[in-house]
């Protein structure tokens, strides 16, 4: 039940940034189709790895309060620009998770869980004021909300005998690697062959660093996990690998942005 109430503040909030975020729809261009490169390549990494397992989905999201939280560790040094790209991103991401839930696992949407995930976004998305409410929730959530979802359902049941299983190794491989190249290989490709730019001070280099950390995905990615997954064995494969890729795209993004020109 508690886990039930945690995801409902979370989708709620997503739902919240969502349409916040819609109503800067041009700013939100480029960062949106790169959330679509990183969260294709990752799927196709994982089936290609495994065909059969219906985990694939989980390899897609990014966790907005995850990856801007970690971003934030390196303070002044990052650029305005590079922030506000990775949260539009993440946010576009969150919005095309739950489209993939709606089309795709629909039938394993029992009303329950619709309702604490898609329900609680689509209610967010409606409510007014919703630049106070996301003043409001943002640090309840991050600082509040995930910690404790994590705590109750990944880092509680972690199996460290299942780290270097099929799935754990695929999501490892489908989100560290999965990430960063379909999100930096998108803004390529784009500002490459149509009239989209990078962002005044955001520079190619700096998507790689943001394509690392949209590898960090662990409370979405398991509320997928939870709804699509059947065999427990597997769900303590998923909770390995989201576990381990979150540590490796979080250290490679950290790293890699710290040898970026400080903010001017």
């Amino acid at each position: 039940m508690l886990s039930h109430i945690l995801t409902f503040i979370f989708f709620l909030l997503i739902g919240l940034e969502i349409r916040h975020g819609l109503e800067k729809p041009k700013d939100a261009i480029l960062p949106g189709i790169c959330a679509l490169g990183g969260m294709l390549l990752p799927a196709i990494i994982f089936i290609a790895l495994n065909p059969n397992s219906p985990a694939w989905a989980v390899s897609m999201p990014t966790d907005v309060a995850l990856a801007v939280g970690a971003l934030s560790l390196l303070g002044k040094r990052i650029k305005p620009q590079v922030r506000f790209f990775l949260l539009t991103l993440a946010i576009a991401d969150d919005f095309f998770s739950l489209v993939v839930i709606g089309i795709f696992f629909r039938s394993e949407l029992h009303l329950d869980s619709f309702i604490y995930t898609l329900g609680a976004a689509a209610i967010g998305s409606l409510l007014p004021f919703r630049a106070q409410l996301i003043r409001v929730l943002s640090p309840v959530v991050t600082f509040l909300i995930i910690p404790l979802y994590i705590a109750i359902n990944l880092l509680s049941q972690l199996d460290f005998s299942q780290a270097t299983s099929a799935i754990s190794l695929s999501i490892i491989a489908a989100r560290v690697l999965g990430k960063v190249l379909g999100i930096s290989l998108t803004a390529w490709l784009f500002v490459k062959i149509t009239s989209l730019q990078y962002p005044r001070n955001v520079l190619p280099t700096d998507i790689v660093g943001i394509g690392f950390l949209s590898g960090m995905g662990l409370t979405v990615s398991m509320v997928i996990a939870e709804i699509t997954v059947k065999s427990d064995v597997e769900l303590s494969q998923v909770r390995m690998g989201l576990f381990i890729a979150a540590l490796i795209s979080g250290l490679l993004g950290l790293l890699w942005l710290r040898r970026s020109p400080v903010a001017r």
